[in-house]
Order: C-alpha cells, then structure tokens, then sequence
C-alpha cells in the first residue's frame, strides 16, 4: 500500500475563462461621450443594444449632442445670443466632463432636464 503523501497526482487543468467580447460596460458608457458616432454605434452593434447601461448614455449623448446644436443656433443671435450661448457652451462642457467621469466608474448620472427623458426612451 502506498502512502498517499508519495503519490504523484495528476495535474488539473486550469477553469475555463469565459471570451470577454468587447468593450466593458463601463468604458462603452465613457466612450458614447467621445462623439455622437460611438453613441450611434453602440445602440446599433448586437452586444451594446442589449445593455441598459450603455444605451442610457449612448442615448444621453444624442441628448446632450441636441443641447449642444440648439445651443449653437442660440449663439447666432448677436449680443443676447452671444451671452446666453457662451453660458449654455460652458454648461455643457462641465456636465459632458461630468457624463464621461460618472460612466467611467460604473454610474448611472442623469443630466437634469435631458435625462428624465432619456431615462424613458433607453428602456
């Protein structure tokens, strides 16, 4: 009889990892930000559409791509116009920096006045 401690056992192979396919959630929801084309992408391609996270902010991205185009045509009026777009450009940068921060580390920030909205369509 042998000793149990002298037997040589077989070698066990590793578990099998599952593929990651893609992007993580986290980095498709910063990089909806980039542009409004990624946002686009993303709630065209398979894997993303399927993902409330990404489709949120893809979503708020078209949003916040929207504000930004009005925003423009608010500029075009001389001195009013003027003051009230340049508010209106500086506004969005700081929530946009804010959008790309919070989908980056995982949360679901909605804009005030665009993301009840969006909050409705992304289901």
């Amino acid at each position: 009889m042998e000793d149990p401690q002298t037997v040589p056992s077989t070698p066990v192979p590793p578990p099998a990892v599952a593929a990651e396919s893609g992007l993580s959630d986290n980095a498709a929801g910063a990089l909806a930000y980039v542009t409004i084309i990624p946002a686009i992408l993303f709630l065209v391609l398979e894997p993303y559409n399927k993902r409330p996270f990404v489709r949120f902010h893809s979503f708020q991205s078209i949003g916040l791509a929207i504000c930004w185009f009005a925003c423009s045509i608010i500029f075009a009026i001389p001195i009013l116009g003027w003051i009230v777009g340049a508010i209106g450009y500086v506004a969005l940068l700081v929530v946009w920096i804010m959008c790309i921060v919070k989908a980056s580390k995982g949360e679901r920030w909605r804009v005030p006045v665009v993301g009840n909205y969006v909050e409705n369509v992304a289901k």
